[in-house]
């Protein structure tokens, strides 16, 4: 579980709910099903329009990896790479495939495997960074989703508030009602802002976060598997990997690599 993005997200709701509180507000004159209907429905509709269906639906579920995601841990994947190095120096490149059972990334297993196989250096980190690339297309997919929704929303929600105010124009004979109608479409407005900076935007930036984790993560494994192939120590390799960890958690590590 992410626990930034839930307590971050939890938190925006709560201020905004207090805020009404304490202005001695009522939730009820918050809650208008036609302003709903205008920007929420309004807006996915358009982004509807942007993506083809497939990749509408796809985009949709993606949005649990805001909440529900495990970073890879950097200084263990250098050691699992380092491990590796150790076992090929030992026992040659072929020993590495009989490893492949014990390693849970399936991108590092592809890599492992090629290797033990023979495969040669160019063609090896082609296809490593070919998968990469694909990887990196369909994580923007879902980002694209949210980035796309949140400009929409705002725009929705002047578009029910221009609704409602030539509603509210066009019942001028009746004075009692204007400032309840300016209030219902002044709504919508407020309903397009928060879509776009409590969900969408955040939940884009979130996404593109992972993504960026993720990605550092494959390099790693793309670089380590290339400096094992290449016969490097395994010191070298650990030298060469400690580079991707943070400076104040590299000490002590590259003297640990035989």
């Amino acid at each position: 579980m992410d626990i930034a993005s839930i307590v971050g997200f939890l938190l925006a709701v709560i201020f905004m709910a207090s805020s009404v509180v304490m202005g001695g507000g009522s939730f009820a004159a918050f809650i208008d099903p036609a302003s709903i209907i205008v920007t929420i429905g309004g807006s996915l509709a358009t982004v509807m329009i942007c993506f083809p269906l497939k990749n509408f639906v796809r985009s949709a579920v993606v949005a649990k990896a805001v909440f529900v995601n495990k970073p890879p841990s950097i200084p263990e994947l250098v050691d699992e790479l380092v491990k590796l190095a150790e076992i090929s120096r030992q026992e040659g490149l072929l020993a590495l495939e009989a490893k492949t059972q014990e390693i849970k990334d399936p991108f590092l297993v592809m890599g492992v495997q090629m290797t033990a196989d023979g495969t040669r250096p160019e063609v090896l980190e082609y296809i490593l960074r070919t998968e990469m690339e694909a990887v990196n297309e369909r994580h923007k997919e879902g980002k694209a989703f949210f980035d796309q929704w949140g400009k929409m929303g705002p725009s929705f929600g002047m578009i029910g508030t221009l609704l409602g105010l030539i509603l509210m124009l066009g019942n001028l004979s009746d004075p009692d009602a204007l400032g309840p109608g300016m209030a219902v479409a002044m709504i919508t407005t407020l309903y397009g802002a928060v879509l776009s900076n409590v969900l969408c935007l955040p939940f884009a930036e979130k996404l593109n976060y992972v993504n960026k984790q993720e990605l550092q993560a494959m390099e790693i494994v793309v670089r380590g598997i290339l400096a094992i192939q290449a016969g490097d120590s395994p010191r070298v390799v650990a030298q060469k990997l400690s580079t991707f960890i943070p400076p104040k958690q590299r000490a002590g590590r590259n003297e640990k690599a035989a």
